[in-house]
């Protein structure tokens, strides 16, 4: 007589399902990021195994037997999560690009700040402007369809069951392939003033070459490159806006793509 009831298949339903949420939420980011500790990532997966579980589980015998096929599991989960991550992490990686580019322009490019996502130095135009669309993101509850993605991951993928597809691949490519494009979108405001104000001190430097104009270009590129990067702001939310509008139809296609 089994006093406590001992089941394997539930355990190994618990198991598979941690597999999912752990290795997923280690890379998504604001969930997954350098700056959180790990064991508050650790209590992160647990909670949300725990709220998940009941609802949204595999079965036990979904769990291969064989350790080369629990490590292929393993491979297609850290493959998931790889391109929930991407998804998310090309927004913000255009928008930083755009940051690079303004600061090279403005003169900003020796001023670094170590980027808490990446943990690579940015200028800190390009910090900036993270930070800017990382809290219009949030604001319009961008995270949620993160963790909403990974619920129907459970219903749409079975465990390791995402495949780099060619569809798939060309779609991640495609939208990777975005990120100039949208680089150059933020930052056309901010490089064609910044190109007017060296235009403008190239012909006072044939008209007055007696002037010092290091010592009034860079105040004054610097003064209007913020001016113009205001106007920007609107532009931006309204982008990143649009971005999570389409984030759930993105992820559900890109999974769709996965398991065909």
């Amino acid at each position: 007589m089994d006093i406590f009831q001992f089941n394997p298949a539930t355990i190994f339903s618990f198991l598979l399902t941690l597999m999912r949420l752990s290795l997923v939420v280690f890379m998504l980011p604001f969930f997954g990021g350098g700056v959180v500790p790990t064991p508050i990532k650790v209590a992160l997966c647990l909670v949300l195994t725990l709220a998940v579980w009941p609802m949204l589980s595999f079965p036990g015998t979904a769990l291969p037997a064989n350790i080369w096929s629990i490590c292929l599991m393993l491979f297609g989960e850290v493959t998931l999560g790889l391109m929930l991550s991407m998804v998310v992490r090309f927004l913000f990686a255009a928008i930083q690009f755009g940051g690079m580019i303004m600061g090279f322009q403005m003169g900003f490019a020796m001023v670094n700040v170590i980027d808490p996502l990446t943990g690579v130095n940015n200028p800190v135009t390009s910090h900036f402007l993270y930070m800017v669309s990382l809290l219009c993101f949030l604001t319009f509850n961008g995270h949620l369809y993160l963790i909403k993605a990974l619920a129907q991951s459970f219903v749409m993928v079975p465990p390791g069951g995402l495949y780099i597809s060619q569809e798939l691949g060309l779609q991640v490519l495609n939208l990777a392939g975005q990120i100039f494009v949208l680089a150059l979108q933020i930052t056309a405001p901010v490089m064609t003033a910044v190109f007017m104000v060296d235009l403008a001190l190239a012909l006072i430097s044939r008209v007055a070459p007696q002037m010092n104009l290091i010592v009034l270009g860079f105040p004054l590129k610097i003064t209007v490159g913020f001016a113009f990067m205001s106007l920007i702001f609107t532009y931006l939310a309204r982008h990143v806006q649009e971005y999570v509008a389409h984030l759930g139809p993105m992820f559900q296609n890109l999974m769709e793509m996965g398991t065909k």
